[in-house]
């Protein structure tokens, strides 16, 4: 490898999970080269420009400054010391699709040089380092553990989170061998505080799976207990604010009008593929995709009952959603449980308008909804005012004074008797 030209990084997939690990080597001091078939996010971040909520565009500069480049042509491999796979891996209707982990996996096996690093960061089913990576990449004649490195390592970015980030969250790495779990260490400890080894691949991509499953069943019991602890005049919100004072034993998870995002609606799943293709029903993870997926119409029927108090249908009355990102102060809309919401609502008649921050033009069925520039203005004149997601934007003591009437999904508002919490 020429020295001149050599790189300590490649990181193929510039998203939500690419992007951080590359700024985080990059301020390091690690030479970065971002790979992305998309040529509109390449140029992009190379004219400054980011495309990821948690990263800034002076952050992209500065990575510009520490010698980052993104490029579109995966022969920089070749000059790569590391690569990691940050590429999507979203959920069909029977099986995790790994079209773009399979086309990282072949830019890679082009270019695959002797001593080369490589990590799968990507989330999937337990066995696809070892069953799927690894074939492709020895194809070629190189042999893992002996010509180059294989690890799966999983991301673990939270986006929007002020508290944690890539650096100090600890990162998770198994290896096909013990020397490839130790050179995958080698290159996370040059940017993360602190590294875990796992026995090996099968064992890390089931750890970012259980995350996201335990959360998920969790999240599904509050949610169901949600929808019968009204109708037996319980406070669900004071019962997990006083459970949660007990010092070892339990967690807080709380109810929503649904769950969103790529990890928590979408991991579970594959891992119940996986134990499906044994011929074992996976019966925690289908339960609780049912009871989460049901949520948002539960939404809708509690919005219906309150508008019922008011002597009003849900048809022709005007509905205010607040916040449709998948969480707060975010932009990013995947799975969000408002889309289920307004379809739900639209096809029951309502007239909807919307108000986010973050999210300029929002469709619903393919047509634009109406956007409230005023969310206090709006919401004292609309029947309905629905708190989706409390972005730090929306004053949730203004809101109550004056909304007419608000329907609080997240249990963030004070007590107001204009005020209902899911």
């Amino acid at each position: 490898m020429n020295r001149s030209s050599a790189v300590d990084l490649v990181v193929v997939g510039l998203g939500y999970v690419g992007l951080p690990l590359a700024r985080s080597a990059a301020a390091a001091g690690l030479k970065v080269v971002g790979l992305d078939r998309s040529r509109t996010v390449v140029e992009g971040l190379n004219s400054g420009r980011s495309h990821v909520d948690d990263i800034t565009d002076a952050e992209v500069a500065a990575m510009l400054e520490q010698g980052f480049e993104a490029v579109d042509r995966p022969d920089v491999i070749a000059r790569a010391a590391a690569v990691v796979i940050c590429v999507p891996t979203p959920l069909t209707e029977y099986a995790p699709d790994l079209t773009a982990v399979n086309a990282a996996v072949e830019d890679i096996a082009a270019h695959l040089v002797p001593g080369t690093l490589v990590v799968l960061e990507s989330t999937t089913y337990p066995g696809t380092t070892d069953e799927v990576v690894r074939p492709r990449l020895e194809a070629g004649g190189l042999k893992v553990g002996e010509d180059f490195h294989l690890a799966f390592s999983p991301e673990r970015i939270d986006p929007g989170n002020p508290s944690f980030g890539l650096e100090n969250t600890p990162k998770v790495v198994g290896g096909v061998t013990a020397d490839c779990t130790k050179a995958a260490r080698a290159l996370y400890e040059r940017f993360v505080t602190r590294v875990v080894e796992a026995k090996g691949t099968r064992e890390a991509e089931m750890a970012k799976l259980l995350e996201n499953t335990y959360r998920h069943v969790n999240i599904a019991l509050v949610n169901e207990m949600s929808m019968f602890c009204r109708e037996i005049g319980v406070d669900l919100w004071d019962a997990i604010r006083c459970a949660s004072t007990k010092p070892f034993g339990f967690a807080p998870f709380y109810p929503g009008p649904g769950v969103g995002g790529h990890c928590i609606p979408i991991d579970p799943n594959y891992l119940s593929y996986k134990v499906r293709s044994l011929g074992i029903p996976f019966r925690f993870v289908e339960l609780a995709q049912e009871i989460n997926q049901r949520m948002p119409v539960h939404v809708v029927n509690r919005a219906a009952d309150l508008l019922n108090d008011q002597g009003k249908a849900v048809r022709g009355s005007r509905v205010l959603l607040l916040g449709v990102t998948y969480k707060p102060d975010i932009s990013d809309q995947r799975e969000s449980p408002a889309l289920a919401v307004a379809e739900n609502l639209l096809v029951r008649g309502a007239e909807l308008v919307y108000f986010d921050p973050r999210v300029e033009d929002w469709k619903v069925a393919g047509a634009s909804v109406e956007r409230a520039e005023d969310y206090l203005a709006e919401a004292e004149t609309a029947d309905l005012t629905i708190l989706l997601q409390p972005h730090r934007e929306i004053d949730l003591g203004l809101l109550a004074d004056r909304a007419r009437a608000l329907f609080d999904t997240r249990g963030k508002s004070a007590d107001h008797p204009r005020v209902v919490k899911l």
